[in-house]
Parts: C-alpha cells; sequence; structure tokens
C-alpha cells in the first residue's frame, strides 16, 4: 500500500465567518466600538480585565450556536485519501467537530483557559464563561487562552515543520495578510502545488505552481474536491 500524500491546509477567518462566526474585521477591526487592542492585547487586559473576559465570553457563547460548515466537512473527508494536517489561525472548534483529527491552532483556542501566573497551565472549558476568581491550581486569575498581539505564537515552529512536509498546501479563508501566520507559505517547498482559495484572489507573485480558486471557503472546497479528484 502506498503512503498518503501530505496535505496540509493553512485556514483563516473566511472558512469559520460561512458558519456565522463573526471576525476582528466585520466592522473595520471594531467590536461594539472597542478597537480589538482594546480586547486582544496584554495591554488591554491590565487596562480592563472584565472587558476582555466579556468579549471570550460573548464569543464562547456564540460558538455553541454555529456548526461546520461544508469547507469543514470536506477537509474532514478528505483524510479519507491524505494525510491532512490543519493549521488554522481560528479560535473556534469547527474543524474538530467537523471531524478533522490532526488540527495546529497558532492562536490558542476559545474553549480553553489559560493560567495567568503559568501559560503552561491550559485548562478545557465545559462552560462559555470565565468569571472573575476561576483560577488555576497556583490560585492565579484564568484568562482566555489566545495569542494576543504582541505575544509569541508558540506553536509556530512546529507548523512551519509541518508545512515543510507538505505535497499538496492549500490556503482557505485567508488573505495572507496576518503574520507570522502568512510567513507559512515561505516554508512550502518548490515542487509544491499551492491551492489559494479566496474570493479576493491574492497573488502569490515569488512562486509559479500556484492554482487560484476566487470562491468563498465553501464552493471553493467543493472545486478542489474535485480537482484532487481529477489529479489536477
Amino acid at each position: 500500500m502506498s503512503k498518503k500524500k501530505h496535505l496540509v491546509v493553512l485556514s483563516g477567518a473566511g472558512i469559520s465567518a460561512e458558519s456565522g462566526i463573526k471576525t476582528f474585521r466585520d466592522s473595520g477591526g471594531l467590536w461594539e466600538g472597542h478597537d480589538v487592542m482594546e480586547v486582544a492585547s496584554p495591554e488591554g487586559w491590565n487596562r480592563n480585565r472584565q472587558l476582555v473576559q466579556n468579549f471570550y465570553n460573548q464569543r464562547r457563547k456564540q460558538l455553541l450556536e454555529c456548526e461546520p460548515n461544508q469547507a469543514h466537512l470536506i477537509l474532514a473527508e478528505l483524510e479519507n485519501d491524505y494525510e491532512v494536517s490543519i493549521i488554522t489561525q481560528n479560535v473556534d472548534d469547527l474543524h474538530e467537530r467537523a471531524g478533522s483529527t490532526q488540527v495546529i491552532h497558532l492562536h490558542g483556542e476559545l474553549k480553553k483557559a489559560q493560567s495567568t501566573v503559568d501559560p503552561r497551565l491550559v485548562y478545557e472549558l465545559d462552560h462559555w464563561e470565565i468569571k472573575e476568581g476561576d483560577t488555576c491550581e497556583k490560585g492565579s486569575q484564568l484568562r482566555p487562552y489566545i495569542v494576543w498581539f504582541g505575544e509569541q505564537v508558540p506553536m509556530m515552529e512546529k507548523a512551519s515543520e509541518i508545512v515543510a512536509s507538505s505535497d499538496i498546501f492549500v490556503v482557505v479563508g485567508t488573505s495572507l495578510q496576518v503574520y507570522p501566520a502568512a510567513g507559512l507559505i515561505e516554508d512550502v517547498v518548490t515542487e509544491t502545488t499551492i491551492y489559494v482559495i479566496d474570493p479576493k484572489n491574492p497573488t502569490i507573485n515569488f512562486r509559479r505552481n500556484v492554482v487560484s480558486i476566487a470562491e468563498n471557503a465553501t464552493i471553493g472546497m467543493k472545486i478542489l474536491k474535485n480537482m484532487l479528484k481529477s489529479g489536477i
């Protein structure tokens, strides 16, 4: 039996938006009148912890009402024919709920909490709300398990290794504008074909073997699935 090809996916907010997940950019970078730096930075946390907790509590509550869409489901289905690794900039769990088994979250996970004194202490949440007074085993307040602006992205090195091992590389739901995640495309080896699914059709000037699918995530993934079956 021949080894399955390694299909690596970099996914972003566009794939979750089709499930109803709101993105930071929906209102020009504002959330209910607040600049994203107020709710997604260590400085924002230090200024107004209650505001930040409430922001992520509401996002968790919203996530409970959302379901994986066809793009998520197709990616999970592709595991029948490929070794699929998903590297996502999204903090929701829709890839996992769709059935994908190898998912790396670059920017954290909404349904987990983290100690404010020891970032190695991470806890699964079975409810949507982190309250003031909810503490880790060391007695420190819990915060959202989110990589905020200005913080290191701890999974980047592992993600880079996975990208470098890809036989097929797929970009879906991201315009390749957010770094360091966008820089992962530079780790794709020269002979690997890159499929970019994005209605705005971003250009990747330094690569020749790029296939552009100028559609949203759900339609684009259906097209990609047929292309892969046809050997295109």
